[in-house]
Order: C-alpha cells, then sequence, then structure tokens
C-alpha cells in the first residue's frame, strides 16, 4: 500500500493543505497516521476518499453534510455522478481513484466514454494530459510506485496506438521528417507516442525509435535520415545532475536539425538552451509547432 505525504494530497486532490488540516480536525474525514516528530501519513484508503469528497464537493454538497457519509455512501454518490456528463477536471479525478485502485474496468470505461464524447485528441489534451502532469510529481518522488504507474501507462498506451494505427501511412506531398526517441535508460513512453499520433495525423513522415535509444543509434539515424526535427520526452533519465550536459551534447551534436524536448527533466527548469533546442512545454506548444510548419 502506498503512502502520501499532505503535500501528496494537495498535488492530487488540488485542496490545501492549510483546508486539509481544518477537515481532519473539524469533521474527521481524514485519519492519518502520525510519525514521531508529528509528519501526517496517508494511505490509498484516505487518498481515494479525498478524492471522492472533492468531488461530491464540486458538485454541490457541502464538506458538513458529506464528512456524515459513511465511505460506502460517499462512493455510492460519486458511481452515481461518474455516470453524468463530468467536466475534465471532474473526470481526470475520477480517472485518478481507479489508478489508485487498480481498477482496470474503470479506467478503461472512463476513457473509451470520453473518447467516444470528446473525441481522441480532446481527450488526450484535456483529460490524460493534464492527469499525467498531475501525477507526475509523485511517480519522481515515489509517492505512487511501479504498480500504479504500469497500470495506466499500458492502458493509455493501447489506446494510443490503436489511433495510431488508424492513421493514414503515406505522409503527405510538402511533409516534414520527425525522429522520435526516449534517450537511453528512459521507459515513459506516453508523451512520445502522443507526439507520434499529432505528427502523423497532420500528414508528417515520423521515424519512431521508442524506448532507451543509445546515443550512437541516434547519431546513425540523424545521418542516415537527415530529419527535420528530432524530438523526444526526457521523464526520470538523465537526471538533473546530467540534464545539461545530455541538452548540450544533443544542440552540439545534431546542430543542423532542430530539437525538440519536453519532460519532467526539462521543461521549467533552468537549463541553457542552443539556438537548435526548443523546449515543449504543454500540449498546446507542440500543436503550434505543426501548426507554424503547416
Amino acid at each position: 500500500m502506498s503512502h502520501y505525504s499532505i503535500r501528496d494530497l494537495e498535488l492530487l486532490s488540488g485542496i490545501k493543505a492549510h483546508t486539509l488540516r481544518i477537515w481532519e480536525q473539524r469533521y474527521q474525514l481524514l485519519k492519518p497516521t502520525r510519525s514521531d516528530t508529528n509528519i501526517r501519513t496517508y494511505d490509498t484508503e484516505q487518498m481515494k476518499l479525498l478524492l471522492n469528497v472533492v468531488l461530491l464537493q464540486n458538485h454541490g454538497h457541502k464538506i458538513s453534510n458529506i464528512a456524515k457519509f459513511s465511505s460506502q455512501q460517499i462512493e455510492n454518490k460519486v458511481i452515481d455522478l461518474a455516470d453524468q456528463h463530468l467536466n475534465y477536471p471532474d473526470q481526470i479525478q475520477v480517472l485518478t481513484t481507479a489508478m489508485l485502485e487498480l481498477d482496470e474496468p474503470r479506467f478503461e470505461k472512463i476513457l473509451v466514454v470520453n473518447i467516444e464524447k470528446f473525441g481522441f485528441e480532446n481527450v488526450m489534451n484535456f483529460i490524460i494530459y493534464p492527469f499525467l502532469s498531475k501525477i507526475g510529481s509523485l511517480w519522481i518522488t515515489g509517492a505512487i510506485g511501479p504498480a500504479e504507474e504500469h497500470f495506466m501507462s499500458n492502458l493509455i498506451r493501447q489506446k494510443l496506438i490503436v489511433a495510431i494505427d488508424k492513421l493514414p501511412l503515406q505522409p503527405k506531398e510538402n511533409h516534414k521528417t520527425f525522429v522520435l526517441y526516449l534517450p537511453e535508460g528512459e521507459y515513459h513512453e506516453i508523451g512520445l507516442l502522443f507526439a507520434n499520433y499529432i505528427f502523423k495525423s497532420q500528414g508528417h513522415k515520423v521515424i519512431y525509435l521508442g524506448q532507451s535509444l543509445p546515443q550512437a543509434d541516434l547519431l546513425f539515424v540523424n545521418e542516415k535520415y537527415n530529419p527535420n526535427f528530432i524530438f523526444t520526452c526526457i521523464t526520470s533519465i538523465p537526471g538533473s545532475d546530467k540534464i545539461q550536459h545530455y541538452i548540450d551534447w544533443l544542440s552540439e551534436k545534431f546542430g543542423g536539425t532542430n530539437i525538440l524536448a519536453t519532460g519532467y527533466q526539462v521543461v521549467n527548469k533552468n537549463l541553457k538552451l542552443g539556438k537548435n533546442i526548443t523546449i515543449v512545454s504543454s500540449v498546446e506548444d507542440m500543436q503550434k509547432i505543426v501548426n507554424l510548419i503547416g
């Protein structure tokens, strides 16, 4: 069972730590364990309860009334809500709860229903990417373990691959060529797969090299195919102590190629960037780049 700090709860629920403490003291909604130094720790059940409470509060229930419900009553009311037309933030909350429970049918249903309702690209833009961003820091700090990360990544990955397979194989006449890869030791592939979908859906040629690519192989592909763009996602490797060196290497070795980089290790970091390197901070940034290319 995972354990969470009050900061983790704040990040996932959107409720400030000060408010969480008030809810704990006034309504006994949360029941953390405490260390010898009085540091609060919450288990998975407490996290799930909080996410459900926030969802009910967002739909008009007063916190004083929610506190009177049993855990089962809260869960039943959330299930009733989930069958209605929830907005994007609510869908993210429900998706997070399904991940914590490792509830594949529920996770799958949320994805399928939303894809049918909003379309694949909107689901990725407004549900999946905010969801991944929300839990990304928890993965880095270890609050979310490999089980939860692999569970949700594999289900989202399946949806992306199906969507990519439906795209035309032949690029448009005036296409650009993109090489997509993850650095050696990096396996967080969701962002790379979505970039594959975006570039291909706009008629461009994609050379998809996937996870954990050795530097020598990237050099070989670049020399052989002379792509217009190289796109990479750097979530965990190289780490913060080596990322500047890696960015410098990319800038130097691929001086004639546009490098697009995204991921936890490069977005909103104080890195020195070569002229040929662009940090892609969001889905909107990536789509703007594609629109400028034409």
